[in-house]
């Protein structure tokens, strides 16, 4: 009998947490980063998918600290430490921030590459380490993690699948 693994879905500007033998999930990154916080020990796993690098960028008074880089990484932390993980026990693993607009080169068409900036300051910032990435690029990806053995499984536009 095949056993039926559940996936917990991540929408844009939204965190998840996860246990082993669930995995998660996230669709739709394009200039969007994917953002993995895992304890390989514990095999619990956390995904933010970050829409912008700052949370200065905010229109409104109501903050979805799930929407950017330097709020997300932090409030995803804080999840798993709810659960009990150790924040020197986490590593990172990132995908997206691709350039999906090729026409000019101002900083607000280069929000992929701003974003994965943003997460990489913000991951050193707390002192996780990051283990992988597959960032850049000018495809959309969707990406899955499964915290029981740390792989992310990639799936890129017109580009295949790959684990890191």
């Amino acid at each position: 009998m095949a056993l039926i693994q559940e996936v917990v879905r991540v929408g844009i500007a939204d965190m998840n947490i996860v246990k082993e033998p669930m995995t998660i999930r996230t669709s739709g990154l394009g200039s969007c980063v994917g953002v993995v916080l895992y304890d390989e020990r514990k095999k619990i796993a956390g995904l933010l998918h970050v829409m912008l690098p700052d949370s200065g960028l905010a229109k409104s008074d109501r903050l979805n600290v799930a929407k950017f880089a330097d709020t997300g990484i932090y409030a995803l932390m804080e999840m798993l430490k709810a659960e009990g993980v150790r924040p020197m026990s986490l590593k990172a693993k990132i995908a997206g921030g691709a350039q999906m607009f090729q026409f000019g080169s101002s900083d607000t068409i280069r929000i992929g590459p701003r974003n994965v900036e943003a997460v990489k300051e913000q991951l050193k910032r707390l002192s996780i380490p990051l283990i992988a990435e597959d960032t850049g690029g000018s495809s959309g990806r969707t990406i899955e993690f499964d915290p029981e053995t740390s792989l992310l499984n990639i799936r890129t536009v017109n580009a295949g699948t790959k684990d890191i």
